[in-house]
């Protein structure tokens, strides 16, 4: 089993990727939350929790760490302060740190923020993010989903570098894009988007490899 520390583990996205995790007979989760009183509702499902603030060192987050998966987010609040420089000061932590794989949870849009109509600063900080991580040295998956959703999962999207369309899905769809990324043989330094589709989530990653 390896340790996987859920950064943005608050979160409502954050939350299904632990879930996911404390299911799986390959990881076992790590939530790192904000606050104290945000540790009670994993404590209780005997999920073990880290307090690390991204505007803060987050070094001692790392410890016993085998892989992140950082979807963090500010809410459109602080997008320089989390968005941004909180990945990247994971992503250098993860570094030191000697981390085995560092998944992100990007955006569609993030590869040309300059283009967007809209969240023109958010894609910005997204896109900075991830060449930050790109450029780490550090085994990633950069994972660009649509508008997300609070549909019912459907196992399928559809997965490309880059699509050429626009479209929404599900952050449970996503949550398993995520974990299913952080197997060894996964998706192994891409950059993908994607959105429902008709493709099970599994055989769409195999199609990277």
């Amino acid at each position: 089993m390896e340790n996987i520390l859920v950064a943005g583990a608050n979160g409502t996205t954050g939350k299904k990727i632990v879930n996911l995790l404390n299911a799986s007979q390959y990881f076992t989760p790590i939530a790192m939350v904000r606050k104290p009183e945000q540790i009670e509702q994993f404590k209780k499902d005997g999920i073990e929790t880290v307090l690390g603030d991204l505007e803060r060192d987050i070094t001692h987050t790392l410890t016993a760490v085998d892989k992140v998966i950082f979807a963090a987010g500010s809410g459109g609040k602080k997008v320089i302060e989390v968005d941004q420089e909180g990945a990247k000061k994971l992503v250098d932590a993860s570094k030191k740190a000697s981390i085995k794989k560092f998944v992100m949870l990007s955006s569609m849009g993030a590869e040309n923020p300059e283009q967007a109509d809209d969240l023109k600063d958010y894609l910005k900080a997204k896109h900075n993010a991830d060449e930050h991580l790109k450029n780490s040295n550090l085994t990633y998956t950069i994972v660009r989903p649509g508008i997300l959703t609070n549909q019912k999962p459907t196992g399928h999207i559809i997965l490309k570098k880059s699509l050429d369309q626009r479209g929404s899905i599900s952050r449970d769809d996503v949550a398993q894009t995520l974990v299913r990324s952080l197997h060894d043989d996964a998706a192994i330094n891409q950059t993908f988007e994607i959105i429902e589709g008709d493709m099970l989530i599994g055989k769409a990653l195999d199609t990277l490899s």
